[in-house]
Formats: structure tokens, sequence, C-alpha cells
């Protein structure tokens, strides 16, 4: 099988470095579920600016190509990929697919807070307990029980950089009482694929400029 080109966000200043592309450990972990090799094709804009935009005109990453086409979406990537090997099937049953939806947006906003008082870590634990409340019914570790599913693989890299970056510019952590939220968190990062595409330093260095606005 010949292998598949991706091009993703090259670390600032490195672009041979993978960067604090969020999509790619999601990607990276399906590929790896799929059984397909990956060759990576870490890309700084700006450095192929011209020829980065005849790819994904709109200047998305990641990027991958599928069927001699480039396909800038990540979430259509997964459907293809799904479509394309649908064994193992990562598909989630319809009455999951939103759990932890809202999590990422909480983060961003209290992340980027300026005002101590506005309510925004409180927002984000509610998100937090709803998805600890959902575990608890769950046979298994991960979202749809003890299947991983398309929706653990786009939580996953959300969740990472909930923790570094919150626990680097905030001073907080995820509270000691979600202890299901905390097991899945553990479940997913200690997987071999995301350990191959965390980088804590590189996470916290892509929300500096967002958190010192």
């Amino acid at each position: 099988m010949a292998a598949l080109e991706i091009c993703v966000k090259g670390a600032f200043g490195a672009p041979d470095v993978l960067g604090d592309c969020m999509s790619y450990p999601s990607l990276s972990k399906i590929i790896d579920l799929l059984f397909l090799r990956a060759q990576d094709s870490a890309m700084l804009i700006g450095f192929v600016l011209y020829r980065f935009l005849d790819i994904s005109p709109e200047g998305k990453v990641p990027v991958m190509k599928l069927d001699g086409k480039w396909v800038a979406d990540s979430d259509v990537i997964v459907g293809i990929l799904e479509e394309k090997y649908p064994e193992p099937s990562l598909k989630t049953p319809p009455e999951f697919a939103s759990v932890g939806s809202k999590i990422f947006g909480s983060f961003v906003t209290f992340l980027t807070s300026k005002d101590p008082s506005d309510g925004s870590d409180k927002a984000l634990v509610n998100e937090l307990e709803a998805l600890e409340n959902h575990l608890k019914t769950r046979p298994g570790p991960f979202v749809a029980g003890e299947k991983l599913t398309a929706v653990d693989l786009s939580l996953a890299p959300k969740l990472y950089h909930l923790e570094m970056a919150l626990g680097h510019y905030k001073k907080w952590s995820v509270p000691e009482s979600l202890t299901n939220f905390r097991s899945y968190a553990n479940a997913l990062f200690s997987r071999e694929s995301f350990e191959k595409t965390k980088a804590k330093e590189l996470v916290v260095a892509g929300w500096a400029s967002k958190v010192n606005k």
C-alpha cells in the first residue's frame, strides 16, 4: 500500500518538526488503527505558502491526499478513511456523537479570560462533569464503552491541550473528584499513537499569542 501524504502544522521556526496541530493526533490514531503507513510532510505555513495555498486555499491543516486529491477538513478525512477502510470501524453511535462537544469552547473561554470572576472556570467544570457523568454509565473506558471510536479520537487532543495549557497559564488542573474523566484521559494519552504526537512545550507555545492578547 502506498504511503499516505499528510500536511500538518510544523513547529514555529522548525518546519521539519511536528507542531501543535490539533487534529493530527486524531488522524495518527486512525491511521495506526487502520494499519496504514503515514508519510508525514510537516510544512511550515509561510515557508511554502504559495504551494500550500494551492493545496489548501483556506490555509487549513491537516491536509491529506486521498485518491489523488487533497482533502483539508479533518472530519471529512475521517469519513473517507472510514469508507475506504471500514474495519476496524471507528464510527461513534449517533447517541454519543455529541458527548463532550462543548468542552473545547469552554476551555478556550476560560484560558483567554482576563476576569477571574466571570465564571468561565465553573462553566468548564460543568462540561467536564457532564462527561464524567456520562462515563459513569458506560461499561468501558471510552465514550461508547469498551470500544474506541471517532468521538474519543476527536476529544483526545482537545483534552491534552486543555490540561497542558491551563496547567501552564492558569495553574489549574482537573478536579480530583472527576475520577472517571481522569481515567478516560489517561486511557487516551497512554496510547502509543498519541505518545508519538504529543508535545507539551509546543502546545504551550501555540497558545501564547491567544493568552497574551
